[in-house]
């Protein structure tokens, strides 16, 4: 007899084990949004819910959904196309920088063959003279 009743105890143990795991386990995206602050905290909870009834079918998506967010970065993807327009602008700065010394360089390189030239000019009019 006492070993019927330790039988039904560990029963009701266990059941009461495996429906509060399954609430808490369904609360885990719920928790990571609520860290991250995320926007949609409520409707990840309620949709936490809701995969109760589709048995944790769409759990996973919840957790992807919910660790999306991060608050310094936001979704992440406005952060990447400005940084992709402001290396392109640097880009197109650089390019424009080398374009001038390239001439600055070609103005240095002229203005001394031009001064050879001279020098040569003049040393070939001395001996001349």
């Amino acid at each position: 007899m006492f070993l019927d009743y330790f039988a039904l105890g560990v029963i009701f143990f266990v059941a009461i084990f495996l429906f509060y795991g399954i609430i808490v386990i369904h609360d885990i995206p719920y928790e990571i949004a609520k860290e991250r602050n995320h926007p949609q905290q409520d409707a990840l909870h309620v949709a936490g819910w809701v995969s109760l009834f589709t048995l944790h079918a769409i759990w996973p998506f919840l957790w992807i959904w919910a660790t999306l967010y991060r608050e310094d970065r936001g979704w992440g993807f406005n952060n990447v196309v400005q940084r992709e327009l402001a290396l392109e602008d640097e880009v197109k700065q650089l390019t424009k920088t080398v374009a001038q010394l390239e001439l600055r360089l070609l103005s240095i390189e002229l203005g001394s063959n031009q001064s050879n030239e001279q020098a040569v000019v003049a040393s070939t009019n001395g001996k001349e003279a």
